[in-house]
């Protein structure tokens, strides 16, 4: 019967289907490819989670057990309740919120102007601090906030953080900008409104879409940041990953309160995400990632 068809196919009919058939094929190829990519962060995920709600006799059962029979609720309550928790959440906050805010105040403008004048060296050293590790400035800077005597103050993560932050905003709002159509300023600029006005009446709320991604991006970068934490950090200034790092000790390592602390860790930045995939495809569909 098919081969019946195929033969009362006209030639237009043949081809149409043979690209439907193409077309299926490569979204079933494309699927299969995210499922293989994806699929082990998914599967840690779900295994941290498994461990966040086990005791410890399941967690060191062997063979491992995925689902448990009874749900350990306490380990995220002892997590937060535990001492200077809580502080540490709105250290990471105090912190986070404040470079990301500085980064966009600093970077945004930044980025235009670069865009604007096509100044390509800038942004060829933007790219160099982008892609040079934060490490590299954590010693000289260490030694700076030790004369000022700032060691062990939220002041000097807010600084570093920096370093980390402004690059990204910067690298992503010069290729959004350079994607932005000129005529509308070129209009603007005509009518009588002055640079600043052009920049914040008519490029701001085009941009809106790659300030979004800038932001994420922004928040994720600096929230998740160890290292600049547990050097420049006191005992009353750490942030979230130094306080689950504080966590594993050599007499004892729970697993449950542990995997629970990396859970509470994560989900300020994962709801961050989900709510505001939105802004984040327009802006990536938009080329707010431009030039990687």
């Amino acid at each position: 019967m098919d081969r019946d068809r195929e033969r009362r196919m006209t030639p237009s009919q043949f081809n149409m289907r043979r690209i439907n058939m193409r077309q299926i094929i490569g979204k079933i190829s494309l699927w299969f490819a995210v499922l293989v990519i994806v699929s082990p962060a998914i599967l840690f995920f779900l295994w941290m989670v498994s461990l966040s709600l086990k005791f410890e006799v399941d967690n060191a059962a062997y063979p491992p057990v995925f689902i448990p029979e009874h749900f350990a609720w306490k380990n995220y309550a002892d997590v937060v309740a535990s001492n200077r928790f809580v502080t540490y959440f709105f250290n990471s906050l105090i912190v986070t919120g404040s470079a990301t805010a500085l980064a966009l105040i600093v970077g945004v403008p930044a980025g235009y102007g670069i865009a604007r004048m096509a100044a390509h060296k800038s942004a060829i050293v933007i790219l160099i601090a982008r892609i040079t590790p934060g490490l590299s400035y954590l010693i000289p800077l260490f030694l700076l906030f030790q004369w000022l005597g700032l060691l062990g103050t939220l002041v000097p993560q807010i600084i570093i953080h920096l370093v980390v932050t402004v690059p990204i905003v910067i690298w992503i709002m010069i290729g959004y900008f350079e994607t932005t159509p000129l005529e509308l300023e070129e209009a603007a600029l005509i009518d009588g409104a002055t640079r600043w006005q052009v920049f914040r009446h008519v490029a701001l709320p085009i941009a809106k879409p790659g300030i979004a991604v800038a932001f994420i991006l922004a928040v994720i970068f600096s929230w998740n940041n160890f290292v600049f934490g547990i050097v420049l950090a006191g005992r009353e200034t750490r942030t979230l990953p130094v306080a689950v790092y504080n966590m594993i000790s050599f007499d004892q390592l729970s697993w449950g309160p542990l995997a629970a602390a990396a859970l509470i860790v994560t989900l300020p930045v994962l709801l961050l995400t989900v709510f505001a995939q939105r802004q984040i495809v327009a802006g990536l569909t938009a080329g707010a990632v431009k030039g990687g």
